[in-house]
């Protein structure tokens, strides 16, 4: 698991927190794959679209069904700055998103490293 990580955040690039924060305001996407009992128990970024990561690729296509116009409006416009605890799952998502045709990055350190640098969050 740890290598394919890797090899995933490697295609896909990184943005701070607060990049990410400050581009929630000119056509980008905070998108959260925690789970929701994360969001319940840690909190969230506010404005961000929760998708868990295992329903990410049917939401995340236009064509299917259970797609998020939200997250399928980006596609091929805006970047998509993901996140998760960590940074391990938003790796496996952003380049997942990417192979879909998605601008996506990881946001560094996750939603510790979210709440870490003082970013606001709601509970």
């Amino acid at each position: 698991m740890k290598e394919m990580v890797e090899t995933a955040r490697d295609r896909v690039g990184t943005i701070a927190p607060e990049q990410a924060a400050k581009a929630k305001s000119d056509n980008s996407l905070i998108l959260d794959v925690r789970e929701p009992g994360e969001l319940d128990h840690d909190g969230r970024v506010s404005g961000a679209l929760h998708i868990p990561r295992g329903l990410l690729e049917s939401r995340a296509d236009a064509t299917a069904g259970t797609a998020e116009p939200q997250l399928t409006r980006m596609r091929g416009k805006g970047p998509v700055h993901v996140l998760c605890a960590s940074g391990a799952r938003a790796a496996l998502a952003a380049d997942t998103l990417k192979s879909m045709g998605y601008k996506a990055a990881v946001i560094e350190g996750g939603f510790q490293a979210w709440k870490a640098r003082g970013l606001p969050v709601e509970t």
